[in-house]
């Protein structure tokens, strides 16, 4: 039995090798190179020139995670409280914006915030006008509306699956509202805010189309600056192979790090 499971792990093995391990190690084998194919740590040195495109991004990234974190516990937990019939309305409205394309979605808000968008025309009745398109408070609100989903889902997965019985103790052992929601809900869905918050920073740290369409052209990420060394006019695959390696270590460590706090969470709940 035991070798014909193992024999249905065939093919996402050969999947996996295709389409993850090969191209990481194709990676690898860039970012140490030259364009020659010889040994080199220059396209890792290079990358200093960069530093205010990673800190923009890890920066505008962080902040999206967060207003994501802000609006998304709060509505995973109504929708939680609710009934039935409430949570599968609410959870179509959610997913109906995902059923249309990334990129359409995203030219959206950019007939929304352009300088003679629907806003500006809105606040022009009034004598006023903002400058939205092409600010990284318009980038950030690109990458909220694309990602909250993933905030959310996760979240309301954990919460409304909770056993009723701890919170119902809680409350015959004295607690009241505010402390069994600080003491019983919050930690014991830490594990769906740790799977949304990676589920949100990940893409935001490396997005491209958001920050090219919204952020018109000044708001460079690290996905636009990866793209740039592809298929751009500065042609280097070394060194976006190099810049590439780097995010993605950036990034696993930043998982590494929010599982290990959320496994110390849990433990501690535990006890």
């Amino acid at each position: 039995m035991r070798n014909k499971l193992s024999g249905f792990a065939v093919p996402y093995v050969i999947w996996m090798a295709l389409f993850v391990v090969i191209p990481i190690l194709i990676m690898v084998v860039y970012a140490f190179t030259t364009a020659e194919f010889e040994g080199t740590l220059e396209n890792f040195s290079e990358m200093g020139i960069y530093a205010s495109v990673f800190f923009r991004s890890f920066r505008l990234a962080f902040i999206a995670t967060l207003v994501c974190l802000l609006i998304g516990y709060p509505v995973s937990y109504w929708m939680a409280r609710e009934g039935p019939a409430f949570q599968r309305v609410a959870m179509a409205l959610i997913m109906l914006p995902m059923w249309m394309n990334f990129l359409l979605r995203t030219y959206s808000w950019m007939s929304i915030l352009e300088n003679n968008g629907l806003l500006n025309q809105f606040f022009g009745r009034f004598g006023l006008h903002f400058q939205m398109i092409g600010t990284p408070g318009a980038v950030v609100l690109g990458m909220v509306y694309n990602y909250l989903p993933f905030m959310i889902l996760p979240i309301y997965s954990v919460i409304v699956k909770l056993d009723h019985s701890l919170l119902e103790a809680a409350r015959d052992l004295g607690a009241n509202s505010a402390g069994v929601f600080r003491k019983v809900i919050l930690p014991l869905s830490l594990p769906g805010v740790l799977s949304g918050v990676t589920m949100v920073f990940v893409p935001s740290v490396s997005t491209f189309a958001i920050s090219r369409l919204l952020g018109g052209g000044t708001q460079m990420m690290l996905g636009d600056l990866i793209e740039q060394q592809f298929l751009g006019g500065a042609y280097n695959p070394h060194l976006g192979a190099a810049i590439s390696m780097v995010m993605m270590i950036v990034v696993v460590v930043c998982m590494v790090v929010m599982n290990h706090f959320g496994e110390g969470e849990e433990q501690a709940v535990m006890l």
